[in-house]
């Protein structure tokens, strides 16, 4: 399997993730989207940063199931239910702080919306790894 991660000359810099993720593997993981909920199903106290840091191990969790880690991670898709560009960008600085950070560097996408499919639930995150 390989990963090449590249940013191409006419594209704007980034802030830590790359462009053009390509990938030449035997086994593509998809997780779904993966909420703050905890292993007793209950919403993950704390506001923002305690959802994150929910979904942060739930994430894990379900890589190492599949026997990935984050640095095969190809692509995500952050939701946070909010319209306000500080409340993205904490979650964006949580989640490349965290163990779950390598992921980030790959192909990403960072979106606020209005809400998500739980009473509550403040983020969710989409992620597609590569063996």
């Amino acid at each position: 399997m390989s990963i090449e991660r590249t940013n191409p000359s006419g594209l704007h810099a980034t802030p830590g993730y790359h462009h053009v993720t390509t990938v030449k593997a035997d086994t593509i993981v998809y997780l779904a989207g993966q909420c703050p909920l905890q292993p007793s199903g209950d919403l993950a106290p704390g506001g923002l940063e305690g959802q994150t840091a929910q979904v942060i191990t739930n994430i894990l969790t379900a890589l190492e199931s599949a026997g990935a880690g984050p640095s095969d991670v190809v692509r995500t898709v952050i939701y946070v239910a909010s319209p306000d560009r500080e409340d993205l960008s904490a979650v964006w600085t949580q989640l490349n702080a965290s163990p779950l950070g390598p992921a980030f560097t790959t192909a990403s996408t960072l979106l606020g919306v209005a809400q998500l499919g739980f009473p509550g639930q403040l983020v969710e995150i989409d992620v597609t790894a590569a063996l």
